[in-house]
């Protein structure tokens, strides 16, 4: 069977105005994939490992949102795999400690830079026209926003003021 010459020739998706191009999308959609991961992992640690009265709350939680952030990659997986691209398959880094707060703490960074990135994502996915995309992230990006609220009632915190998707003020 011959192959269809006009596919082979075929001028790849013009970038967005923001010069997103489909391939800068995967790469960024895999490095929300790493995250994810690190979620998973972290929070199946740490909700282990989490010791005292007042933690045994947010243990059960953080045991919820580890089964959560593992649909929440199988998602993007699926999505990068419908781009064309291949799924990363390596976790960021996971701050490994026995300090509870210090957990909480290094959870609700991630979740806010998650939550920033996906908003990022949403923008960048919607210049492109991968509208079904944007809106899988948008599903993800609800549950995203609960854990941060979950992680910063547990730190006796309030949770962090998040415009757009610029990065909050380091005080």
């Amino acid at each position: 069977m011959k192959k269809d010459s006009n596919a082979a020739n075929a001028t790849p998706p013009s970038a967005g105005s923001s010069g997103i191009t489909r391939k800068t999308l995967i790469e960024n959609l895999n490095e929300d994939l790493s995250r994810e991961y690190q979620a998973i992992i972290a929070y199946t640690v740490y909700s282990q490992v989490l010791k005292g009265a007042e933690y045994m709350n947010i243990a059960g939680e953080l045991e919820v949102h580890a089964t959560e952030e593992l649909q929440h990659a199988i998602t993007i997986s699926n999505q990068i795999d419908y781009l064309g691209g291949m799924p990363t398959g390596t976790p960021k880094p996971v701050v490994l400690t026995e300090d509870n707060k210090e957990m909480l703490r290094a959870d609700l960074k991630n979740e806010t830079e998650t939550i920033l990135n996906y908003r990022e994502r949403i923008k960048q996915c919607e210049e492109l026209g991968e509208y079904a995309i944007a809106e899988h992230i948008r599903e993800i990006l609800i549950q995203e926003q609960d854990h941060l609220i979950s992680l910063a009632t547990a730190l006796g915190i309030d949770p962090p003021k998040l415009e757009g998707t610029r990065r909050p003020a380091r005080t």
